[in-house]
């Protein structure tokens, strides 16, 4: 888990040993496999989980975990979202599914910014469907770079999908020092 983390950090051109000694300077911050499992298995949180925040400098590092179930390929357009100010890198642990970025999005709502999910995870985002966007098959050991502000969303996913979500914020949108209750 370190290493990969050490890797989409590196993907995003972040001086790793900077962030780490600025975040904490008794040694940083991890996340470890035992509270990646308890926030996936924690009754209340929905899709997407964050597991921490960190103040990291220049900004705040989030750390999240998303799980998909089945989704039935019905065709386009395909619903999803984006977050205006919060750029995500996922690194897909398990399963796989065709993951859906760009295009022509339309139906555009903003999310209600007192949900959970844009209060502590993603920062203001906006929903909409999609049409004539990139489609790629992602599975376990793949990493996909998603630039704030576009859209994104699951055409299809045969059995499930579980990612980890590096999220840099350099607008600092999401709460430093949040902690998931699960392992808190």
């Amino acid at each position: 888990m370190k290493r990969t983390i050490t890797a989409v950090l590196a993907v995003l051109s972040i001086d790793v040993t900077a962030v780490w000694s600025q975040s904490n300077q008794s040694g940083g911050t991890a996340v470890t496999r035992a509270e990646v499992e308890a926030v996936l298995k924690h009754p209340e949180g929905g899709a997407d989980r964050q597991i921490k925040v960190v103040d990291v400098g220049k900004l705040n590092v989030a750390v999240g975990v998303l799980h998909r179930d089945a989704v039935k390929d019905t065709g386009w357009p395909v619903r999803g979202l984006s977050h205006t100010q919060v750029t995500e890198v996922y690194y897909i642990t398990s399963g796989s599914g065709t993951l859906v970025t760009g295009g022509t999005v339309t139906d555009q709502k903003p999310m209600a910014a007192d949900t959970e999910v844009v209060k502590v995870a993603v920062g203001p985002s906006i929903t909409g469907a999609s049409q004539n966007a990139q489609t790629r098959v992602v599975s376990a050991g793949d990493i996909v770079v998603i630039p704030a502000g576009m859209f994104h969303g699951w055409k299809e996913v045969p059995n499930h999908v579980t990612y980890v979500s590096i999220r840099p914020d350099p607008d600092r949108v999401l709460p430093v020092g949040y902690v998931s209750p699960a392992i808190k």
